[in-house]
């Protein structure tokens, strides 16, 4: 688990988040530990928007977002960071914007592009935390590979169309993402159907696992998928093992 330096609450944010921290097993303490924390998401979009907001609301420190391209109509089903005042500019801009809205103390980091190879290890170095709700499977694997490498915990998350799962993975012990799903899938495209309320209700999970990650607080899923069908709100947990000859994680 990371290490985390708590930082002193004043006494404004005692009042924002006094609700919280009346929380068992959470308190001042872990209140604190959510200020001292950063934590990096991938895409802050349908998904990622609101893992962003709630751990905005919930007083996270520090938020790296890597996030590219211009806001378009087809994001506003979903992507509640971004508004109609923002069609044709920087998703980055108004993720900002919003994010500062509800918590203008919260330290944001933006980045205008998406996470690729080139650009993971330092997006990864400035978190202690990583959230992956990117679409496309090279991200995925770029960000797994480097949590991987510098031992950061990553809360994978994903969902299509009512469907959604979630896992936790901590470099050398559990399965990391090449353990779970070794190949990109051929049928994998980057436009798939999706509803806001799908996205939104794994993204308030991987908020969740994040605060329970960095608070101590609860059992995280780590080395087990939750998935779900909401189309009969069926939800299964099972075991993950770890790929001994995995290319990423085998040699940890």
């Amino acid at each position: 688990m990371p290490e985390i330096t708590p930082q002193p609450l004043n006494d404004e944010e005692k009042a924002t988040y006094e609700w919280q921290i009346w929380v068992p097993g959470f308190g001042e303490e872990g209140q604190e530990k959510l200020k001292g924390a950063s934590v990096m998401i991938s895409r802050v979009g349908g998904l990622g928007s609101v893992v962003a907001y709630e751990l905005a609301a919930a007083g996270i420190g520090k938020l790296i977002a890597a996030h590219g391209g211009n806001v378009k109509y087809s994001d506003l089903n979903r992507q509640l960071l971004m508004t109609y005042d923002w069609i044709d500019k920087p998703r980055i801009d108004t993720i900002e914007r919003r994010l500062k809205d509800m918590n203008p103390r919260m330290q944001i980091i933006k980045y205008p592009e998406n996470v690729n190879e080139e650009n993971a290890k330092s997006l990864v170095e400035q978190a202690d935390i990583i959230v992956d709700c990117a679409p496309l499977f090279e991200e995925r694997y770029a960000m797994n590979a480097e949590a991987v490498r510098q031992g950061k915990p990553l809360v994978e998350c994903a969902m299509y169309e009512m469907e959604a799962h979630i896992t936790t993975i901590i470099p050398g012990e559990t399965p990391c993402l090449r353990c779970i799903t070794p190949e990109k899938p051929p049928t994998w495209k980057r436009q798939f159907p999706v509803f806001g309320a799908v996205s939104g209700t794994v993204g308030c999970l991987g908020a969740v696992e994040v605060i329970k990650l960095i608070s101590g607080i609860g059992d995280t899923l780590a080395s087990t998928m939750l998935t779900m069908d909401l189309r009969d709100m069926t939800f299964h947990r099972f075991q993950l093992h770890r790929d001994p000859d995995c290319p990423v994680c085998g040699s940890l």
